[in-house]
């Protein structure tokens, strides 16, 4: 079960029209440019689609909750997150982290359409959108999921649940008819209500080539001027090959297909990109937007032009490269972002915000101290990497610092509360109350997953430094992230990928604790990039609680 929320023609499209090569790094006064990344945060497995003068961009959050984020755009430079399309998922205790977890797994690669049919247009229905993901899971808890809202923003309902498809695009042809890409070149027709497969309608309609022996994956599927088209990536794991975008091409969505590599080019001091799909302007422009692993801060999208060139939509600018930057759409948008402070002054929280796992919502508040956050301990916790409602955000780079205000007042014997860079590896400022005194522990914490049910096995922590907090009943936290390139090294390296975290009794001067702390991805725990966290548990007695005044995040583009 699910919980939902509350809640024309193109020819060759010139590169040299999109980039701006005289505008310097830090771009124009007068001018805005989208710099790429397109948003510098962990956004992989992009699925984006334009209706009317809006563009909506869907991704991967795995086992954060609420999940298959909606986030929106008119410039493609200013994206902020419009709604979710469930608040948690109920298949499995595991998603409240009994029985195992479900780090690195829950919802993946979210396929966005949006479809108005023969009988919305007879009837003058707008039409709806729909969203088709697949927990990475085995058994019942992978059943693919088909979501349906009148309004990106939600409510969301599910439509139906069919077998688990792996890195599935959801396509709806001209004729209304429906299919799921899905694999290596797989296909299945729905029904038309979208409430199952049709059994007998499988095809394998290309097979690999010989030089495709690795991965080849991430279906995104889309049809012009009369031809399909299906982006994956692809990535061939021997010397001197590279991740690269490739497009298989027919004029019927049953084949033959044909091939074409679309992109293979690194960028920014980083590895090659692959994995995501393109979009149209209302002005008939097309722009590709592709992720590119980035280490520490997770997986970034990245947009670039796309040209049509002989038939086939060439990523990059004229000689095939990703572009450090690009014209925005003309739009009048304000600046937003995916990621942003918070006062917690609003009456419900923000988007921006995650839970790790499925929260437990009657041990979190915003009203019972009218601008703070309450967070409550609901549960006894041997660990951070088991605590229910550890609130997250992403860490965004080239550089930022989060900054949280704590009142640590009604923490009882036994209780952790604190702020972390959290990851399968964690830098962690705990404030550990025992007995009556209060001290800050400063830890790197490390969590060891078993491999089938993902239950955590074990946390080797390392304590930095313990400092005694005496009397002190509010605090100040602060963590500071640098991902940027080591421009020093050769491309592919990556970036600097570390943290450094401090602390204050009056907000004003600052205490470092613990530098140059190691930030790294993990696809085998996690899979994804370093997060925010504020958490509060109990490692005895519940009853005990924390507030927290405030969350400023400040990042530098």
């Amino acid at each position: 079960m699910i919980a939902l929320l509350r809640g024309v023609k193109v020819s060759v499209l010139l590169a040299t029209l999109l980039l701006i090569p005289s505008i310097s790094s830090a771009g124009s006064a007068d001018k805005p440019v989208i710099m790429n990344p397109m948003i510098w945060a962990d956004v992989p497995d992009p699925d984006i689609i334009r209706v009317d003068d809006t563009f909506y961009l869907m991704s991967t959050t795995m086992h954060l909750m609420p999940g298959a984020p909606v986030m929106k755009s008119k410039d493609l430079m200013n994206w902020e997150t419009v709604g979710y399309v469930f608040d948690r998922l109920t298949d499995s205790p595991k998603y409240d982290m009994l029985q195992g977890t479900v780090y690195g797994r829950g919802q993946w690669a979210t396929s966005l359409k949006f479809h108005q049919s023969a009988a919305d247009r007879k009837a003058g229905r707008r039409g709806r959108f729909y969203a088709l993901f697949a927990p990475n899971e085995r058994g019942s808890m992978g059943d693919t999921y088909i979501c349906s809202a009148e309004h990106a923003e939600g409510p969301w309902q599910v439509v139906s649940r069919l077998r688990h498809f792996h890195d599935c695009s959801l396509f709806f042809d001209d004729d209304d008819r429906v299919y799921v890409v899905y694999g290596t070149g797989e296909l299945m027709e729905l029904k038309p209500d979208l409430s199952d497969v049709i059994e007998g309608t499988h095809r394998q309609i290309f097979e690999r080539e010989a030089d495709e022996t690795g991965l080849l994956e991430g279906s995104r599927m889309i049809k012009h001027n009369g031809r399909y088209y299906l982006l994956m990536i692809s990535h061939v794991y021997a010397p001197g090959r590279h991740r690269r975008e490739v497009c298989y091409r027919a004029d019927d969505i049953r084949g033959p297909y044909e091939k074409q590599v679309i992109l293979e080019s690194d960028y920014g001091g980083f590895s090659y990109a692959g994995q995501g799909t393109i979009v149209d302007t209302k002005d008939g422009d097309w722009y590709g937007v592709i992720f590119q692993d980035r280490g520490g801060v997770g997986r970034v999208p990245l947009i670039m032009p796309c040209r049509w060139i002989d038939g086939w939509p060439m990523l990059g600018d004229e000689d095939g490269q990703i572009p450090a930057r690009l014209r925005p759409l003309v739009s009048g948008q304000k600046a937003s972002s995916v990621v942003r402070s918070d006062d917690f002054s609003d009456s419900r929280l923000g988007l921006h915000w995650q839970w790790n796992h499925n929260p437990v919502d009657n041990a979190w508040t915003l009203d019972e101290r009218r601008g703070w956050l309450r967070l409550k301990t609901s549960h006894v916790a041997e660990n951070l990497f088991l605590a229910r409602n550890t609130l997250t955000q992403r860490m965004p780079g080239p550089v930022c610092s989060g900054i949280v205000t704590l009142d640590v007042s009604h923490l009882r014997d036994g209780d952790c509360a604190g702020f972390a860079a959290f990851n399968s590896d964690s830098g962690v400022l705990t404030v550990k109350k025992k007995g009556r005194r209060l001290v800050l522990e400063v830890s790197e914490q490390s969590v060891t997953l078993s491999e089938r049910e993902k239950a955590v096995e074990h946390v080797e922590e390392k304590v930095v430094s313990t400092v005694d907090l005496g009397k002190a009943s509010r605090i100040w936290l602060r963590i500071d992230g640098d991902f940027r390139p080591l421009s020093d090294q050769p491309a592919g390296y990556g970036g600097r990928d570390t943290a450094s975290f401090f602390y204050s009794l009056d907000g004003r001067q600052w205490t470092e604790v613990l530098s140059d702390y190691k930030l790294r991805f993990d696809w085998r725990r996690f899979f994804m990039g370093s997060k925010f966290a504020i958490f509060c548990y109990a490692t005895k007695k519940t009853g005990g609680y924390v507030d927290v005044d405030s969350f400023e995040l400040k990042n530098e583009d």
